[in-house]
């Protein structure tokens, strides 16, 4: 085991499907932004006063004018942002790989309030932007050009005008897919810290040093700075770091990583998670210490939809969930076709709805990806329980419903025996006498190891047909052992 992975955290800052973490400080707050996807809003913004406990205070892209997310395929869309705050703005820059336009750069003065329309980059191509300033003020755009390694160019941040040619400066250590770069400025020196390996289990942080933004820049003696590479830590695929400097000097770093579950190959649903630990600089280069993470959480519990808007935690992929999910008179109403929900961040999970189905066709549903789901689909006479698997679909089992007007359905997900997999995902309605279970999948089949891509686990509310009407929803989640 490396050094570096003896000092990698076990539970996550910031949990469920919030990888690529971006941090940055203005004062005695740090703010971070991650990847979304196919989901909108989009770039998801936390602010934290410690590095160590987080809340979302909004999303960065959260209008239709700053986001073309419409029929995005899933894990598509919002690659890995990057923030910074520099001369009194604070400023996102991003790729939505889905609409072709290259990078594209926003900025705020009160990061949890309006950020403006982008300025678009279609000339610089590439993904995992990073934006950095000198001492004169000029700003670098640093972007991966994929297996040829990091570009940079010199920009205006104001006008999007590109002032200088592409130049390269490092392809990493020889590991795949050199990507995730960003600029620091320490002690004189310039550093380059990227990530390589593929995010996946080879996934790795490196760095190099150089005397100026633009290198030349030389790798430092003790890379990779952190990987959980051929360790049997709970926590794997860590990579993807970004460094921050607290007010009395010292430092630390984000990164992502993912909780796996199961025998070989070992299964992760969550997603990637965010983690974090503490930075120490020994002869110039940055060394992880110690760990940063909460005490083993206790079982929370949420009721969601219960204001007069949408959580700023709520997404919908392909489009932004307002335009599916609607305030009335008895509560919230979701207009079909469509899905909205939250991250799944616990690896205990469950959702419990009080629905009214007699003007539409839905439930609830958990979601990988729309080929990778379990549904729950109640209508005027019957509710069903159908699984989705890499294009194959069936029907797990069914029951008749009463009253159409107050249905209640629950979808949970369970962790089973380590050698069984992750998780079973288990659909019931709950009727006067108790549950009746409609079918269960096994949660493989809802992973990323199955169903690919670069997201986690979304549950929520669907709707076919018609609308639905949702009288009441709760969330309750643990990291607490359990089997069933």
């Amino acid at each position: 085991m490396s050094s570096s992975a003896e000092r990698l955290a076990c539970r996550p800052v910031v949990a469920g499907f919030h990888p690529d973490p971006s941090v940055c400080r203005a004062g005695d707050t740090y703010w971070m932004v991650c990847s979304s996807f196919e989901y909108a809003p989009g770039v998801p913004l936390f602010r934290s006063p410690d590095l160590l406990t987080w809340e979302q205070a909004g999303n960065v892209l959260s209008r239709p004018s700053q986001l073309t997310i419409d029929g995005t395929p899933s894990s598509a869309g919002i690659y890995a942002p990057t923030i910074r705050f520099h001369d009194g703005r604070f400023w996102v820059i991003t790729t939505n790989v889905w609409d072709g336009q290259g990078q594209l750069l926003t900025w705020a003065t009160d990061p949890a309030g309006e950020w403006s329309d982008p300025i678009r980059f279609p000339d610089v191509p590439g993904i995992d932007p990073d934006l950095a300033w000198d001492d004169d003020g000029t700003c670098y755009l640093t972007v991966s050009g994929g297996p040829e390694g990091i570009f940079q160019y010199v920009i205006n941040p104001s006008t999007g005008e590109v002032l200088s040619e592409r130049q390269r400066l490092w392809s990493g250590t020889g590991g795949q897919f050199p990507e995730a770069p960003h600029l620091y400025h320490v002690d004189g020196h310039w550093y380059l810290m990227i990530a390589e390996g593929g995010t996946e289990r080879g996934h790795a942080v490196t760095i190099a040093r150089g005397p100026s933004p633009a290198g030349p820049f030389e790798p430092g003696p003790d890379n990779p700075v952190l990987t959980a590479r051929s360790t049997d830590l709970p926590v794997q695929n860590t990579g993807h770091g970004d460094l921050v400097q607290r007010p009395d000097g010292s430092w630390a770093m984000l990164y992502h990583g993912v909780r796996t579950r199961g025998f070989t190959p070992a299964w992760h649903v969550l997603g990637r998670e965010t983690f974090a630990s503490d930075i120490a600089w020994v002869d110039g280069w940055p060394r992880l210490t110690t760990p940063i993470e909460p005490a083993e959480p206790a079982t929370v519990k949420h009721h969601e939809l219960t204001g007069d808007t949408l959580p700023a935690s709520w997404v919908s992929p392909g489009r932004f969930p307002g335009e599916i999910l609607h305030r009335d008179d008895d509560g919230w109403r979701l207009d079909g076709p469509g899905f909205a929900g939250r991250r799944q961040q616990h690896l205990a999970a469950e959702m419990t709805a009080t629905l009214d189905v007699r003007h539409g066709t839905g439930g609830l549903s958990i979601q990988l990806s729309p080929r990778h789901r379990l549904d729950i689909e109640a209508d005027t006479g019957q509710v069903r329980a159908i699984g989705h698997s890499a294009g194959l679909t069936a029907t797990l089992g069914q029951a008749p419903i009463s009253e159409p007007s107050r249905v209640r359905l629950t979808l949970r997900a369970v962790p089973v025996s380590p050698y069984a997999g992750p998780d079973e995902i288990i659909a019931e309605l709950i009727t006067e006498t108790g549950p009746v279970e409609l079918g269960r999948l096994d949660g493989r089949h809802l992973s990323t190891e199955i169903a690919g891509g670069f997201t986690g686990r979304i549950i929520g509310i669907t709707a076919t047909n018609g609308h639905i009407g949702i009288r009441s929803l709760t969330y309750t989640g643990t990291d607490q052992p359990q089997t069933r």
